[in-house]
């Protein structure tokens, strides 16, 4: 430690645990905005701390996938990426050749995934936020790195000219604002 700050409300115990849960007792939790860092051995972690049982499994696809806003083509591919991700429906990647750029607009606001890296958003007409792109994604999904996705419940997308829609129970829930992240943070090795 190299110096001492207080924050209030930073950390936590359980105490009076039933005997399912005495494994806690001994245990202190920390709340993840209140903290500067925190590392897993000595890699500073990003974000949020990711899931040892999280996969991620990256397959090139010769199928047509189609992009529409309203009778505008945003973007065709016959070589898209999908990315299958736990828990989440799968997410279909098109090479930024195949795009139309200038549907394009770019949104400030960007997101962290402790798996793929710094998103940035784009919105299509009047689609709020209805593509994203890991413009320099990790190592581990460099296959997808510079691609853009599209949100099928913003914009239509077509797989093989049947229209995806966005799967029960598999939408993206937003793990709220991080501890004070943003792109001038150091990112992963």
């Amino acid at each position: 430690m190299t110096g001492r700050q207080q924050r209030d409300r930073a950390a936590w115990q359980h105490v009076d645990l039933p005997g399912y849960a005495r494994e806690l007792e001994e245990r202190v939790a920390f709340a993840w905005r209140a903290m500067d860092a925190f590392y897993e051995e000595d890699q500073r972690i990003l974000g949020h701390a990711a899931d040892a049982y999280h996969r991620i499994d990256i397959r090139p696809a010769s199928r047509d996938l189609e992009i529409r806003d309203g009778d505008r083509l945003v973007a065709r591919s016959s070589h898209p990426t999908v990315l299958y991700e736990s828990g989440f429906a799968p997410r279909w990647y098109v090479p930024r050749d195949d795009v139309d750029q200038s549907a394009l607009t770019p949104v400030e606001a960007q997101t962290f995934c402790p798996y793929k890296g710094l998103a940035s958003y784009y919105d299509i007409g009047d689609s709020a936020k209805a593509a994203w792109s890991y413009r320099d994604a990790y190592a581990e999904v460099a296959a997808v790195s510079d691609m853009v996705s599209f949100e099928p419940d913003r914009v239509a997308v077509s797989l093989d000219g049947k229209r995806l829609e966005p799967e029960p129970g598999q939408g993206v829930v937003s793990h709220g604002i991080d501890r004070g992240l943003d792109a001038d943070e150091p990112q992963h090795p």
